[in-house]
């Protein structure tokens, strides 16, 4: 007896549609979700040792020294203050100093939490900021945000920021160690 063999075809699925779906689906993803701009400290660093830096001589009456101890404790010209109280001095201290030659020297110690350092940035960042805000609305009538590339340039040359960090030791004194001196830079740096 002979078998009949059935030379049926199988039939495929069809995938035409798969790719625009996944893309459809990525493209969906990609709007829905949500990416967060990481924001950081806006600063210059010091320069890669191989490479020379401007040395300039303060008086130390140009410099206001900022401490935070391994236990959080925050100190201005060695004396205890709140971030707000940072804040005000920083702010007086620049405002008095327009000659552009002075420096917020800032040490901390290893022990200390990033977020009292963070913290102690953001009162010295929002005092150079309420500085040239003042400076902008009385010069130009306006916030410093809504001045032009030029006249913020001006304002921030006025007030330029400049904060020497002191190399960390855990527990010791840095006074005499190493320190690292950054500016902002003509682009906004500091804001």
């Amino acid at each position: 007896m002979r078998f009949r063999h059935n030379n049926r075809e199988i039939p495929e699925l069809n995938t035409t549609s798969t790719a625009d779906i996944s893309f459809m689906l990525l493209v969906f993803f990609l709007v829905t979700s949500s990416m967060g701009a990481d924001s950081g400290l806006s600063r210059k660093l010091a320069p890669i040792d191989n490479q020379t830096e401007e040395r300039q001589d303060i008086s130390r009456s140009n410099v206001l020294q900022v401490r935070i101890d391994a236990d959080d404790r925050l100190y201005c010209d060695g004396q205890p203050v709140s971030q707000q109280q940072l804040r005000q001095q920083v702010e007086s201290f620049v405002a008095s100093r327009q000659t552009g030659r002075h420096v917020i020297s800032v040490e901390t110690d290893r022990a200390t939490s990033y977020n009292a350092y963070f913290e102690m940035q953001n009162a010295i960042v929002a005092a150079y900021a309420s500085l040239r805000d003042k400076a902008a609305r009385h010069d130009y009538g306006r916030p410093f945000r809504q001045c032009s590339q030029e006249e913020r340039d001006a304002v921030m040359a006025r007030y330029p920021q400049r904060i020497s960090e002191a190399i960390p030791v855990g527990g010791e004194s840095r006074a005499g160690h190493e320190t690292a001196a950054r500016t902002d830079s003509k682009k906004g740096g500091g804001q």
